[in-house]
Order: C-alpha cells, then sequence, then structure tokens
C-alpha cells in the first residue's frame, strides 16, 4: 500500500506547494515566537534586576562551621561588597578584627562580567522580540536573523550560568599526619599548633587569588601584607579564601625546624602547602579605574592588596610579583539567596530558548546544534 497525492501534480507544481507550505509553517511559528520572546525578555531583566546595584543589598554571612576562625558578615550591593566585620582567630596568626571601607569597596569581577553579559542578553532579547512583532515582515530574512541572534543569546546565557557555577571543585580531604622528618627542610616551618580539624577545600586556579586578592585599602584598618583575602562565586555562593602567606626565601626558624622534626609540633595540612606560588599584589585596586571608565572587566576578580611583609611601600605600590608559600588556608562558604535565585531562572529560560532553537531549525531545514 503505497501513499501518493490525487489527483497527480507535476514535479515542479509539487516543488511551489512545498515551498508556500513551508514558508506558512514559517510564518506560523515566527508568530509563535512573539510570546516566547517577550518570556524570554521578562525572564532576563528579572535576573538582572536581581543583580542591580539596589540598596539595602544582600546581608550575607561569612563563619566557619564548628569553629571560630572566621565570623562575620558582608554586604553585597550589586557586583560589589559595600560593608562588613570579620572576625579571625587563624592559628598562625594573632586574632584580627576588619571592616570593609565602604570608600574602597571590593569588587566582584565575576559579577561585573555577569551584570555585562546580562545587559547584552536583554538587548538582544529585545531586539529579537522587535522583529518579530514588526508588521509587513519578510519570514524568510526573519527566521535567519532570529536564528542567529538566538543563537549568540543562548551563548550568553550559558556564559552567565557558568559564571554563577564557577570553577570545578576538585575536594579533597586532608588528615594531618606526622612528617618522617623536617630537620633538612629548606622552608620555614608552617604552624606550630596541632592540626586536629580535617580540612576540606577546593582547587582554585593560581591565576585567580595570586593575580587578584582584595587590596588592603579596601579595610579598615588596612589589611596585613601576609593576609590574602581572595572572594569568588562558587554554586551561586559568595566563597571567601582566607589565606595566611610567608616569603618563600625568608630565614628557616630552626627551633621550629626542631620541633617539627621530633614530633612536638605539626605543619596545618591544606591542598596548597608546600606549593610555592607567584603572588602579585597591590595597595589599591588596579580595576577600579577602569571600572569608571567603562571598560570591560576580565573574569576573575579584579581586586588585589598591599605586598608581603619586609617589602617597600614603592615595590608593593607597583604590584611586583613575590613567591610565597601559604602557612594556612580557611574557605567560607555563604549562599546568596539572590544569586541562586539568578541560577535558577537562567536554567530555566537556557531551556526554553532552546525547544525555540531547535524548532525554527526544524522548519528552516537547518541542523540545531547546542
Amino acid at each position: 500500500m503505497s501513499v501518493e497525492i490525487w489527483p497527480p501534480i507535476a514535479p515542479e507544481q509539487l516543488k511551489i506547494e512545498e515551498d508556500a507550505t513551508q514558508a506558512r509553517e514559517l510564518a506560523w511559528l515566527i508568530n509563535c515566537l512573539e510570546a516566547t520572546l517577550l518570556s524570554l525578555k521578562h525572564g532576563l531583566e528579572e535576573c538582572y534586576a536581581l543583580l542591580a546595584p539596589i540598596d539595602p543589598g544582600s546581608t550575607l554571612v561569612l563563619s566557619t562551621p564548628r569553629a571560630e576562625l572566621v565570623k562575620g558578615h558582608v554586604t553585597r550591593v550589586g557586583p560589589r561588597l559595600v560593608k562588613g566585620t570579620i572576625h579571625t582567630k587563624l592559628r598562625t596568626t594573632a586574632p584580627l578584627t576588619i571592616s570593609i571601607n565602604p570608600a574602597q569597596p571590593i569588587h566582584l569581577a565575576p559579577l561585573v562580567t555577569l551584570n555585562a553579559l546580562l545587559t547584552q542578553a536583554v538587548d538582544l532579547a529585545s531586539l529579537c522580540f522587535t522583529e518579530v512583532e514588526r508588521k509587513g515582515k519578510d519570514y524568510a530574512a526573519t527566521a535567519t536573523f532570529l536564528s542567529s541572534q538566538l543563537r549568540l543569546l543562548a551563548q550568553g546565557i550559558d556564559e552567565a550560568s557558568a559564571i554563577l557555577k564557577g570553577a570545578p571543585t576538585n575536594v579533597t580531604e586532608f588528615t594531618p599526619v606526622q612528617r618522617p622528618s623536617t630537620a633538612h627542610s629548606s622552608r620555614p616551618g608552617t604552624a606550630v599548633t596541632d592540626a586536629s580539624i580535617v580540612a576540606i577545600s577546593t582547587a582554585i586556579n593560581e591565576s585567580d587569588w595570586t593575580q587578584y586578592s582584595a587590596a588592603s585599602t579596601s579595610f579598615t584598618p588596612p589589611l596585613s601584607h601576609v593576609l590574602s583575602f581572595h572572594v569568588t562565586i562558587q554554586d551561586a555562593c559568595l566563597v571567601l579564601h582566607l589565606r595566611a602567606l610567608e616569603p618563600a626565601d625568608a630565614p628557616v626558624n630552626l627551633g621550629i625546624k626542631l620541633a617539627l622534626a621530633i614530633g612536638t609540633a605539626r605543619r596545618l595540612e591544606h591542598d596548597e602547602a608546600e606549593k610555592v606560588f607567584t603572588y602579585r599584589h597591590h595597595e589599591s585596586d588596579p580595576g577600579l579605574s577602569q571600572t569608571e571608565s567603562g571598560q570591560n572587566q576580565p573574569y576573575p576578580t579584579r581586586g588585589s592588596r598591599g605586598g608581603l611583609s619586609g617589602m617597600t611601600a614603592g615595590r608593593a605600590g607597583s604590584g611586583e610579583a613575590e613567591r610565597v608559600y601559604v602557612r594556612e588556608k580557611v574557605r567560607v562558604e555563604s549562599a546568596d539567596p539572590s544569586l541562586l535565585s539568578m541560577s535558577t531562572k537562567l536554567s530555566a529560560l537556557s531551556n526554553t530558548l532552546s525547544l525555540a532553537r531547535r524548532n525554527l531549525a526544524a522548519v528552516m531545514g537547518e541542523d540545531f546544534t547546542e
């Protein structure tokens, strides 16, 4: 049994009828896309509003669970940390209480980049909606235009979601162990207290915190040169890494070496122990001038802070690199409700956009690629 058109149609006429049918399908689909694009535009505007610098902002708690190493809070307004107070009781440094200087807030470049992506996405969605809404349009040309613009829009939404997700997390559990011998070690001791707490930390790209820790002048009093204060975004949460640093060429304390050798003291174990990092530091935020002039901000964070102890003010201000060890590392994570909501919205918008692009590609007879 076969299916044939009756009465028979000449091949030339059949081609004309097929083209007319495809044109009607394309016109119907583009008219249906008007509601979809309007929904995308409103959804992206809601995401943009979640990141808008509107007071009073979001107050987030930064405290280590089951320990008193870090306790405090910060307030995020848009892509900046504008105020907050943090108390630290690290094992390798003296207790410290610092506050964020409202005159020099900490700029979070992942959120600055995210804000730029959302702005571009809203503009693209508005442009596509205006094109679909226009009367007397050429549907074939409109479909070609929409196909290219929606692809760019999908790329922007994917990049925004990737920023909120953050870098891949490699969680490693480290248990404190006693080294058999450290008498011939060339580096100074990293701790003189027992490391009884299991440290779980996240592997961060070296070019992140070593280059873009927060500026020392963003704090009151100014942050000590032996501390690195680095804030980033991970899984739509605010993540703070505090690192106690020491120069790699610091003189060796013979007493500490002896204590480590006989087992009366232990080093603090973490994933960056025994590694030498090239740390670049600045007394002021080098990204502020670019932000004010409207230039694009690269990812990751733009802030950087003062130099290590023992360096001159001129060298610290010039942002010279120093080779350092990480004596102690503490990670604090705080869920941000606005970023979590934005992440969920972007995921839903990505699914809606993917379906619209797939339908458009099917009617146009094109191959759809994510």
